[in-house]
């Protein structure tokens, strides 16, 4: 006859119980880190009817206030492309916000994570086709800081969206 003594059968319960709370606290903290690798902005602009297009992502019609998600980034760039009808069309690359926090979370945590999230896109975004400008702002009290895009950000936005 097998006999399985009791407190081996409650010890080795026990011990899977501590497990089960170990991955959870670990894919808790793996979501938050997940969570954390991407921003939401807020795009506005100066005249009405504007269609934005950022990097591959569809064209949308900024009308009042629109936000939209982005993931953060370390190397990559958010190229952009501003049209109204009856002006020329506006391009460029959107300035970025460095994450110090970020980075020394990626130091003291884990390190790769540098390789995807020390930049993102300010919360505040506003776009200006006829002075061919972008304003942006950490927080909706401040004020905007001016952004004209380099005569060779511009071209290297037009050859990303295949105009020459």
């Amino acid at each position: 006859m097998f006999f399985t003594p009791r407190f081996i059968t409650i010890k080795f319960i026990t011990h899977m119980d501590y497990c089960m709370k170990t991955v959870s606290k670990i894919l808790l903290i793996f979501s938050f880190f997940l969570a954390g690798c991407t921003t939401t902005t807020t795009f506005e602009t100066v005249q009405s009817d504007v269609s934005l297009r950022i990097n591959e992502k569809a064209s949308f019609d900024v009308s009042g206030n629109t936000s939209r998600t982005y993931a953060t980034t370390s190397f990559g760039q958010f190229k952009f492309k501003a049209e109204k009808e009856g002006m020329e069309p506006m391009y460029g690359i959107m300035p970025l916000k460095f994450n110090g926090g970020y980075l020394t979370a990626d130091i003291l945590f884990f390190a790769p994570a540098m390789f995807y999230n020390l930049r993102e896109v300010f919360p505040y975004y506003q776009f200006d086709v006829e002075k061919k400008e972008v304003r942006y702002k950490k927080r909706e009290s401040d004020g905007w800081m001016i952004y004209k895009p380099k005569p060779e950000e511009v071209e290297h936005a037009k050859a990303y969206f295949g105009v020459q």
